[in-house]
């Protein structure tokens, strides 16, 4: 689905929703949201019980380097735990751990607060134990059970937008995982998987807008696994067809690794490049897997006409080799 204004109209439609408490049904309209709200449960048949209900263990210190450990948590769905792996080195968050801490030369001390099944209204649970281990950063993947579980878009963005504040005010930088491309998960029959495509989508544009407002910067997950998962559906997706196998899950982690080490000021900010409105690069982002949105200035000015300045960067990763 290609990029047009009206994504960022819709972007910039749920986040006033969100602001004022409305319901945010956007473009979508009342009907097709009947539509996905019927069809949720034959979506859940389909791709059935995940082969385990939640990830291995993963909390811990990785990296064999001396120094004061790095404090990262994780936060988020059942995504953000590895849901389905076995051993917590094929897991996200130690994967960008380790990441992490070959770059700094530090080791990373890691807690994962994130829950399977969870949707961005149990992040504030999630948010108080992430704050007990005082994170330097905080990574949050949420999104895919907000459109499962047919959540309006504005409640869900206001409860992420919620979650980014509270880490930001205590000191942590933030990158979050927009909602991915649920119209990729080819189990799902039309016309399920036009409208969650169309759902997701706006969705993530609309996380974009919440987390820059909020002090954080976004990872777009777009499709990101989808031209994997064409060409190599057992390879990139586990048993249940719907959740990533471990070369998805490096994907994944290999996809926020950058934007982590440039949120803790390991690696320098990139070149800046011509600011852009928030709500046009939420909507691009979107469509481009990999693409980051940071906040930014223009002529030294956070806001512009159409609202904050940000820097939309295309970060899209390459595809693992096979023996990766």
């Amino acid at each position: 689905m290609a990029w047009t204004p009206g994504a960022a109209r819709a972007a910039r439609r749920i986040a006033a929703a969100a602001a004022v408490g409305g319901g945010g049904l956007t473009l979508l309209g009342a009907a097709t949201y009947g539509i996905l709200f019927a069809e949720g449960v034959l979506a859940r048949r389909i791709v059935g019980r995940p082969h385990g209900m939640e990830g291995p263990p993963s909390d811990g210190l990785y990296g064999e380097f001396g120094g004061e450990p790095i404090r990262m948590a994780m936060l988020g769905d059942s995504t953000s735990v590895g849901l389905g792996m076995t051993d917590p080195a094929d897991t996200p968050g130690v994967l960008i751990a380790c990441g992490v801490a070959a770059v700094a030369e530090r080791p990373v001390r890691l807690t994962v607060a994130g829950v399977s099944g969870a949707a961005s209204a149990d992040l504030d649970e999630q948010v108080d134990r992430a704050l007990e281990a005082r994170p330097e950063v905080a990574v949050v993947f949420i999104g895919a059970n907000d459109v499962t579980t047919q959540t309006f878009p504005a409640q869900a963005v206001r409860h992420l937008q919620k979650a980014v504040r509270r880490l930001r005010e205590a000191g942590a930088e933030v990158v979050v995982g927009t909602c991915p491309d649920l119209g990729t998960v080819r189990p799902l029959p039309q016309p399920l998987r036009w409208v969650t495509r169309r759902w997701s989508r706006q969705l993530a544009a609309a996380q974009t807008v919440a987390v820059i407002e909020a002090g954080g910067r976004t990872v777009a997950f777009a499709d990101l696994l989808g031209e994997e998962f064409a060409a190599n559906p057992h390879e990139m997706f586990g048993p249940d067809r719907y959740h990533p196998s471990r070369r998805g899950y490096t994907q994944v982690a290999y996809a926020v690794l950058p934007s982590v080490c440039t949120a803790l000021e390991l690696w320098p900010e990139p070149q800046p490049v011509r600011g852009q409105s928030i709500y046009l690069a939420a909507a691009k982002a979107a469509e481009e897997p990999g693409a980051e949105v940071s906040a930014t200035r223009v002529a030294g000015r956070a806001t512009g006409p159409h609202g904050r300045w940000v820097t939309l960067l295309r970060r899209r990763p390459e595809p693992l080799p096979h023996d990766a």
